[in-house]
């Protein structure tokens, strides 16, 4: 009875293994698929691109390798602002499209960054009232690409993301924006909070997505605005919903209780359209 019971575990344990390494092997390739092209390995090219003045989404060094040109890489990335992930030296293995890391990955943007003022000044220039995204905690780069996409065909002058908790500007994220990404700029921050702070000294009205706030129909979204979009799972932050000046809701009449980030943004930015550009429809 002993050996049969241990034959059985023994028998659930490979099966689990197997499982293990193919949950691993889905990961890497999920990995290499989105960094793809933006993604730049070894000492000598990652000094160079931080010299450069390029945007880099971050830099994986490998765990306790901090010595040498790691430790000059790390001081330029920390001095510029890069977020900065010690990993195992594993883990850059696996990632690794050239085997040849020497202990650190740089992953790059696939387009520059610009500042929130460059925004407003898009807003200045065309003579319009300021639109901007905020987006907190989007990590799809699907998301985001489709995001952009909606956001570019309904003449928002520009979206700000966070440094961290969010994905950044990578070939996925070019790819889902059907070439949007061209054409929106998009500013990265370190504190969205501070930035919603900024943004109301220049005059505009922060308006929060939240499934609690009032029916977007009846809500007035005309003049200078800031709307934030929350993840799908854990919604718009807690600090960041205290600092929003209201907060606007999408009626839902079926089962399901949430939409997909994208496609509430979509819902909601061309919400904002219909009442600046065809205000109230008279019966």
């Amino acid at each position: 009875m002993e050996k049969k019971d241990a034959w059985k575990n023994k028998k659930q344990q490979n099966r689990q293994d197997r499982q293990d390494r193919h949950n691993r092997n889905d990961r890497q390739n999920a990995e290499m698929q989105e960094h793809g092209e933006n993604q730049l390995e070894g000492r000598n090219a990652i000094l160079e691109v931080l010299r450069s003045g390029r945007d880099i989404e971050k830099i994986m060094v490998a765990r306790g390798n901090v010595e040498g040109t790691i430790k000059r890489i790390v001081a330029m990335a920390a001095e510029k602002g890069v977020v900065i992930q010690e990993v195992s030296r594993q883990k850059l293995d696996e990632i690794s499209q050239t085997k040849n890391h020497q202990g650190v990955i740089a992953i790059v943007s696939a387009h520059n960054y610009v500042e929130v003022d460059d925004i407003l000044a898009v807003a200045k220039e065309r003579q319009e009232d300021p639109f901007l995204l905020l987006l907190d905690g989007i990590t799809d780069p699907h998301n985001l690409g489709a995001i952009l996409r909606t956001a570019e065909c309904a003449g928002v002058h520009g979206v700000v993301i966070p440094k961290r908790r969010s994905v950044g500007l990578n070939a996925t994220v070019g790819k889902t924006s059907a070439g949007a990404l061209e054409y929106m700029p998009v500013a990265r921050v370190t504190n969205i909070v501070k930035t919603m702070e900024y943004l109301k000294k220049q005059g505009l009205w922060i308006a929060c997505a939240d499934m609690k706030g009032l029916d977007h129909f009846d809500t007035n979204m005309k003049g200078a605005l800031a709307l934030v979009i929350g993840s799908e799972g854990d919604g718009v932050s807690r600090l960041v919903k205290e600092n929003c000046d209201f907060t606007v809701s999408i009626p839902m009449y079926g089962k399901i209780s949430s939409l997909n980030a994208s496609v509430a943004a979509g819902l909601l930015m061309y919400e904002v359209v219909r009442q600046r550009k065809f205000g109230t429809i008279e019966t």
